[in-house]
Protein backbone atom coordinates (compact mmCIF):
# COMPACT_ATOMS: atom_id res chain seq x y z
CA UNK A 1 0.00 0.00 0.00
CA UNK A 2 1.85 3.16 -0.82
CA UNK A 3 1.61 6.39 1.90
CA UNK A 4 -0.33 9.30 1.41
CA UNK A 5 1.21 12.38 1.78
CA UNK A 6 -0.40 15.50 2.90
CA UNK A 7 2.28 17.70 2.06
CA UNK A 8 4.37 17.97 -1.24
CA UNK A 9 7.84 16.83 -1.01
CA UNK A 10 11.01 19.48 -2.23
CA UNK A 11 12.78 17.11 -4.75
CA UNK A 12 10.78 14.28 -6.89
CA UNK A 13 12.07 11.48 -9.33
CA UNK A 14 11.30 13.23 -12.95
CA UNK A 15 10.53 10.57 -15.63
CA UNK A 16 11.62 12.42 -18.93
CA UNK A 17 9.70 11.42 -22.04
CA UNK A 18 9.82 13.02 -25.76
CA UNK A 19 5.43 12.71 -26.15
CA UNK A 20 4.02 12.48 -22.92
CA UNK A 21 2.46 15.75 -21.12
CA UNK A 22 0.93 15.19 -17.82
CA UNK A 23 -1.66 17.22 -16.49
CA UNK A 24 -3.55 17.26 -13.28
CA UNK A 25 -6.14 14.28 -12.56
CA UNK A 26 -5.51 12.85 -15.35
CA UNK A 27 -4.66 9.10 -15.71
CA UNK A 28 -1.34 7.99 -17.61
CA UNK A 29 -0.38 4.21 -18.14
CA UNK A 30 2.91 3.81 -18.63
CA UNK A 31 4.95 0.91 -19.47
CA UNK A 32 8.35 0.49 -17.34
CA UNK A 33 11.44 -1.41 -18.75
CA UNK A 34 14.53 0.72 -18.79
CA UNK A 35 16.83 -0.34 -15.76
CA UNK A 36 17.07 3.46 -14.31
CA UNK A 37 12.90 3.49 -14.58
CA UNK A 38 12.72 0.35 -12.77
CA UNK A 39 14.84 1.62 -9.75
CA UNK A 40 12.72 4.74 -10.26
CA UNK A 41 9.50 3.18 -9.77
CA UNK A 42 10.70 0.72 -6.89
CA UNK A 43 11.77 3.60 -4.96
CA UNK A 44 8.50 5.57 -5.71
CA UNK A 45 6.78 2.37 -4.61
CA UNK A 46 8.87 2.23 -1.40
CA UNK A 47 8.12 6.23 -0.61
CA UNK A 48 5.37 8.56 -1.66
CA UNK A 49 4.42 7.18 -4.72
CA UNK A 50 5.41 10.37 -6.58
CA UNK A 51 6.97 10.99 -10.07
CA UNK A 52 7.29 13.76 -11.99
CA UNK A 53 6.59 13.70 -15.71
CA UNK A 54 8.73 16.01 -17.68
CA UNK A 55 8.82 17.18 -21.58
CA UNK A 56 12.07 16.20 -23.80
CA UNK A 57 13.04 19.29 -25.47
CA UNK A 58 13.25 18.86 -29.36
CA UNK A 59 16.84 16.53 -30.23
CA UNK A 60 16.98 14.67 -27.36
CA UNK A 61 17.78 11.47 -28.87
CA UNK A 62 21.70 11.82 -29.33
CA UNK A 63 22.11 11.91 -25.69
CA UNK A 64 18.95 10.10 -24.15
CA UNK A 65 20.85 7.77 -21.84
CA UNK A 66 22.39 11.06 -20.23
CA UNK A 67 20.39 13.91 -19.61
CA UNK A 68 19.02 15.33 -22.36
CA UNK A 69 17.87 18.74 -22.01
CA UNK A 70 13.58 19.01 -20.48
CA UNK A 71 11.09 21.54 -20.42
CA UNK A 72 11.42 23.52 -16.88
CA UNK A 73 7.78 22.90 -15.74
CA UNK A 74 6.33 19.59 -15.54
CA UNK A 75 3.68 17.60 -13.64
CA UNK A 76 3.56 15.21 -10.92
CA UNK A 77 1.79 11.64 -10.71
CA UNK A 78 0.92 9.50 -8.23
CA UNK A 79 1.16 5.73 -8.74
CA UNK A 80 -2.51 4.78 -8.09
CA UNK A 81 -1.98 1.21 -10.27
CA UNK A 82 1.18 -1.10 -10.35
CA UNK A 83 1.59 -4.33 -11.52
CA UNK A 84 5.13 -6.02 -11.59
CA UNK A 85 6.16 -8.88 -14.25
CA UNK A 86 7.93 -11.92 -14.12
CA UNK A 87 10.92 -10.39 -16.20
CA UNK A 88 11.62 -7.45 -13.81
CA UNK A 89 9.29 -4.67 -16.17
CA UNK A 90 5.72 -2.93 -14.49
CA UNK A 91 2.70 -1.77 -16.05
CA UNK A 92 1.77 1.27 -13.46
CA UNK A 93 -1.13 4.24 -13.68
CA UNK A 94 -0.09 7.49 -12.76
CA UNK A 95 -2.54 10.17 -11.81
CA UNK A 96 -1.38 13.92 -12.25
CA UNK A 97 -1.73 15.59 -8.97
CA UNK A 98 0.23 18.96 -9.51
CA UNK A 99 2.38 20.82 -11.80
CA UNK A 100 6.10 21.85 -11.06
CA UNK A 101 8.65 24.06 -12.46
CA UNK A 102 12.24 22.10 -12.03
CA UNK A 103 14.76 24.47 -9.76
CA UNK A 104 17.88 22.12 -10.10
CA UNK A 105 18.72 18.64 -10.42
CA UNK A 106 20.60 16.23 -8.48
CA UNK A 107 22.81 13.83 -9.13
CA UNK A 108 22.89 9.99 -6.59
CA UNK A 109 20.74 7.68 -8.53
CA UNK A 110 20.63 6.39 -12.46
CA UNK A 111 17.39 8.08 -12.60
CA UNK A 112 17.39 11.55 -12.77
CA UNK A 113 16.03 13.64 -9.75
CA UNK A 114 14.98 17.54 -9.35
CA UNK A 115 14.49 20.40 -6.77
CA UNK A 116 11.05 21.75 -7.35
CA UNK A 117 8.85 24.60 -6.66
CA UNK A 118 4.95 23.79 -6.88
CA UNK A 119 2.59 25.41 -8.66
CA UNK A 120 -0.73 26.62 -7.15
CA UNK A 121 -3.68 24.01 -7.81
CA UNK A 122 -5.90 24.05 -10.43
CA UNK A 123 -9.05 25.90 -9.49
CA UNK A 124 -12.02 27.86 -10.59
CA UNK A 125 -14.03 27.81 -13.48
CA UNK A 126 -13.56 29.67 -17.17
CA UNK A 127 -14.29 33.31 -17.50
CA UNK A 128 -17.33 33.93 -19.10
CA UNK A 129 -18.25 32.44 -22.37
CA UNK A 130 -15.56 30.68 -22.47
CA UNK A 131 -16.61 27.49 -21.42
CA UNK A 132 -19.27 27.70 -23.95
CA UNK A 133 -16.93 28.40 -26.68
CA UNK A 134 -14.81 25.54 -25.64
CA UNK A 135 -17.72 22.94 -25.99
CA UNK A 136 -18.64 24.72 -29.81
CA UNK A 137 -15.20 24.39 -30.60
CA UNK A 138 -14.68 20.84 -29.47
CA UNK A 139 -18.02 19.58 -31.26
CA UNK A 140 -16.79 21.48 -34.27
CA UNK A 141 -13.65 19.32 -34.00
CA UNK A 142 -15.68 16.13 -33.14
CA UNK A 143 -17.81 16.86 -36.38
CA UNK A 144 -15.33 17.39 -38.76
CA UNK A 145 -12.96 14.14 -37.30
CA UNK A 146 -16.27 12.01 -38.35
CA UNK A 147 -17.36 11.64 -34.75
CA UNK A 148 -20.82 10.77 -34.70
CA UNK A 149 -23.05 12.03 -31.49
CA UNK A 150 -20.27 14.65 -30.46
CA UNK A 151 -23.30 16.24 -28.25
CA UNK A 152 -23.75 12.71 -25.90
CA UNK A 153 -19.71 12.45 -26.01
CA UNK A 154 -19.51 16.21 -24.58
CA UNK A 155 -22.44 15.24 -22.31
CA UNK A 156 -19.93 12.50 -21.07
CA UNK A 157 -16.91 13.98 -20.58
CA UNK A 158 -16.17 14.68 -16.53
CA UNK A 159 -16.86 17.37 -14.62
CA UNK A 160 -16.12 20.19 -12.83
CA UNK A 161 -14.26 22.25 -15.27
CA UNK A 162 -11.28 21.90 -13.82
CA UNK A 163 -10.82 17.93 -14.68
CA UNK A 164 -12.76 18.29 -17.87
CA UNK A 165 -10.18 21.67 -19.03
CA UNK A 166 -7.03 19.36 -17.92
CA UNK A 167 -8.73 15.66 -19.37
CA UNK A 168 -8.96 17.77 -22.85
CA UNK A 169 -5.52 19.69 -22.81
CA UNK A 170 -4.39 16.07 -22.52
CA UNK A 171 -6.36 13.87 -24.73
CA UNK A 172 -6.91 16.34 -27.92
CA UNK A 173 -4.18 15.58 -30.39
CA UNK A 174 -2.19 18.67 -30.19
CA UNK A 175 1.66 19.19 -31.21
CA UNK A 176 3.60 18.58 -27.93
CA UNK A 177 4.69 22.25 -27.73
CA UNK A 178 1.31 23.08 -27.82
CA UNK A 179 0.61 21.09 -24.76
CA UNK A 180 3.24 22.31 -23.16
CA UNK A 181 2.43 26.01 -23.28
CA UNK A 182 -1.25 24.77 -21.82
CA UNK A 183 0.70 23.29 -19.00
CA UNK A 184 2.30 25.99 -18.35
CA UNK A 185 -0.62 28.40 -18.25
CA UNK A 186 -1.33 29.92 -14.21
CA UNK A 187 -4.68 27.79 -14.16
CA UNK A 188 -7.71 25.95 -15.11
CA UNK A 189 -9.12 29.57 -16.65
CA UNK A 190 -5.70 30.44 -18.49
CA UNK A 191 -5.35 27.07 -19.72
CA UNK A 192 -9.14 26.96 -21.37
CA UNK A 193 -8.73 30.36 -23.01
CA UNK A 194 -5.58 29.27 -24.55
CA UNK A 195 -7.38 26.32 -25.43
CA UNK A 196 -10.35 27.92 -27.20
CA UNK A 197 -7.68 29.95 -29.07
CA UNK A 198 -5.33 27.22 -30.07
CA UNK A 199 -8.64 25.26 -31.17
CA UNK A 200 -10.17 27.96 -33.23
CA UNK A 201 -6.77 28.56 -35.47
CA UNK A 202 -6.80 24.84 -36.10
CA UNK A 203 -10.57 24.92 -37.55
CA UNK A 204 -10.16 28.19 -39.41
CA UNK A 205 -7.24 26.19 -41.03
CA UNK A 206 -9.43 23.37 -42.06
CA UNK A 207 -11.87 25.26 -42.83
CA UNK A 208 -10.28 27.86 -45.51
CA UNK A 209 -7.95 25.23 -46.75
CA UNK A 210 -4.72 26.94 -45.09
CA UNK A 211 -2.39 24.16 -45.15
CA UNK A 212 -1.27 22.55 -41.87
CA UNK A 213 -4.63 20.50 -41.07
CA UNK A 214 -5.25 19.90 -37.61
CA UNK A 215 -5.96 17.75 -34.48
CA UNK A 216 -8.93 16.70 -35.32
CA UNK A 217 -7.16 15.23 -38.51
CA UNK A 218 -5.52 12.50 -36.15
CA UNK A 219 -8.42 12.43 -33.57
CA UNK A 220 -8.82 8.86 -32.46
Amino acid sequence: MLRRVMTLPDSIPIFPLPNVVLFPEVELPLHIFEPRYREMVADAMAGDGLIGMVLLRPQWGKDYYEAPPVYPVGCVGRIEQHEALADGRSNLVLRGERAFEIQSEIEGRTYRQAMVSWREADTGEPAAGVGDTLRSSVLRLLERAGKPGADQIWDQLPKPWTKLVNLLAFGLPFEEVEKMALLECSGCAERAQRMVEVLEFRLAEQETGTPGGGPGESWH
